[in-house]
């Protein structure tokens, strides 16, 4: 029996040998035009397939959707899980700019001053700081180090080239601060890695989408980034923006920021590793 959350190339498979010629064709058509199915209508994948709209809806009737906004349905759901499946044509320009606005003022309301200084003030009088970041959350964890290892010591990314996740998380305690950027398509086990962290006694700040808002009672700080879009894949502006914020925050609170930065410019400047053109 087909479940529902079977993805549709599973079920095409599934039921290919006891498809006609003509619905053979159907299903094709389906696969070939898998990434953007549901910006189409019935009677538009029945044409591309050169079959009539009575074959296209036995077959859906066949991969177990009642029709066709059964199988929109179904996109939708895997679309937010976090696939990339264009369910809808994709936005103008001015719309997506519409949207980006609205993820950055949702992610700023849910940001509490306070909790921005308080999460601000751990990060800069941690003894270890470690980012870990998966997946499509490894670029604003990457930022994340990258901006606040420019302005105090021992900052680090996990899990490290080579190394396991499990490596890069033993031995901290209770004056470390574990920064957990995860963002859907989460990482196998976030909430186990999380909950151990925190019997260690390590405060973990918890930087994900709404997906992992379930979490937000368990972590010691939460902020929400919202990532809404209506393409195929998930915007990253306001969680790169939030990085921004709370480096610049963790900047402002250290003293010895700027000698570090000089430091760190100078070394720059003997391995010429920086275009000062």
């Amino acid at each position: 029996m087909t479940s529902v959350a079977t993805p549709l190339e599973e079920r095409v498979a599934s039921a290919y040998r006891e498809l006609s010629p003509q619905e053979r064709r159907a299903a094709d058509a389906l696969l070939d035009h898998l990434g953007d199915l549901g910006t189409y209508r019935a009677t538009e994948l029945a044409t591309l397939a050169g079959v009539s709209k009575a074959t296209m809806s036995r077959l859906f009737r066949k991969l177990g959707y009642d029709d066709f906004e059964g199988l929109r349905a179904h996109l939708r759901a895997r679309r937010g899980r976090g696939l990339p499946i264009a369910v809808e044509p994709p936005p103008g320009l001015r719309e997506r700019l519409e949207q980006e606005i609205k993820n950055l003022q949702k992610a700023y309301t849910l940001l509490d001053e306070g909790v921005l200084d308080d999460i601000a003030a751990a990060l800069a009088m941690a003894g270890d700081v470690v980012v870990v970041g998966r997946r499509g959350s490894l670029g604003p964890a990457t930022q994340l180090r990258r901006n606040l290892v420019q302005v105090r010591g021992r900052v680090h990314l996990a899990p490290a080239p080579g190394q396991s996740l499990a490596d890069d998380l033993v031995g901290l305690g209770p004056q470390d601060v574990v920064v957990v950027v995860s963002i859907r398509r989460h990482a196998f086990r976030v909430a186990e890695m999380v909950e151990s962290l925190l019997a260690d006694g390590v405060r973990v700040l918890l930087l994900a989408d709404s997906s992992l808002r379930h979490l937000s009672g368990v972590v010691t700080w939460w902020i929400e980034c919202p990532i809404t879009t209506r393409g195929a894949f998930d915007s990253m502006v306001a969680p790169v923006s939030v990085v921004a914020a709370l480096s610049d925050r963790v900047h402002e609170l250290l003293d010895g920021a700027g000698s570090r930065v000089d430091a760190i410019d100078a070394r720059y400047a003997l391995l010429r590793e920086i275009d000062e053109g």
